[in-house]
C-alpha cells in the first residue's frame, strides 16, 4: 500500500512549489509588468515573491500560495516605486521598422500617434491602467481581473470605463 507522506502536500516539498511556479509565475509577471511597465523589474518582483513564498512555505497553506505570491509581489513593488512617477514601455520598434508600402506621412503619423497612446495609457491613474491593460492586453474577463485584485466587477467595470473616456479624450482631440 502506498501512503502519499503529508510533506508532499505542502508548498515546501519541491515537487508542489515547481507546479505553484509553473501555473503562476505567467499571470504573476503579466500582473506585475502591468503595474510598472518595466520587464526586469517584473522579472525582479516575480522571482523575489517565489521566496518570499519558499522562505514561508511552511506558514503558508497551498490554497492561499496564488494569493499570497500576489500579495508580495504587489507590496514589494509599493516599496520599489514609492515616490517615481510609472512610465509604461512597450516597444513600437519591431513593426516600425517592417518594411512597409505606406507613404512616410503615414508612418510618421502611425508613429505619432503610437507615442500619443503609449503617453497616454502611462499616464492613466495606476488602477485604471492596471484594469484597461489586463483586459486589453491580457484577454482577461471583468470577473478574473476583479478576483486578480480583489475587487467587485462594478469596481473594474468603472475603472475600465473610466480608462476608456480618459483614452478617448486624450487620442480624440489631436488625431480626429
Amino acid at each position: 500500500m502506498f501512503v502519499v507522506m503529508k510533506t508532499e502536500r505542502t508548498i515546501c516539498h519541491p515537487k508542489v512549489f515547481r507546479t505553484i511556479y509553473e501555473e503562476h509565475s505567467k499571470s504573476l509577471y503579466n500582473f506585475m509588468y502591468y503595474k510598472c511597465g518595466d520587464k526586469d523589474l517584473a522579472e525582479d518582483l516575480v522571482q523575489e515573491s517565489f521566496v518570499k513564498l519558499w522562505e514561508n512555505c511552511a506558514k503558508v497553506e497551498l490554497d492561499k500560495s496564488k494569493s499570497f505570491l500576489f500579495t508580495i509581489a504587489n507590496n514589494l513593488f509599493l516599496n520599489h516605486v514609492a515616490h517615481k512617477k510609472i512610465v509604461l514601455k512597450h516597444s513600437s520598434e519591431s513593426t516600425l521598422n517592417q518594411t512597409n508600402n505606406e507613404s512616410p506621412e503615414f508612418l510618421l503619423e502611425e508613429k505619432e500617434f503610437l507615442v500619443k497612446l503609449k503617453s497616454t495609457i502611462a499616464d492613466l491613474p495606476e488602477k485604471q491602467r492596471e484594469v484597461f491593460l489586463l483586459n486589453r492586453i491580457d484577454k482577461k474577463k471583468y470577473k478574473e481581473i476583479a478576483e486578480l485584485l480583489d475587487l467587485s466587477v462594478k469596481a473594474v467595470e468603472k475603472r475600465m470605463s473610466l480608462a476608456l473616456k480618459s483614452l478617448r479624450e486624450k487620442i480624440g482631440d489631436k488625431f480626429k
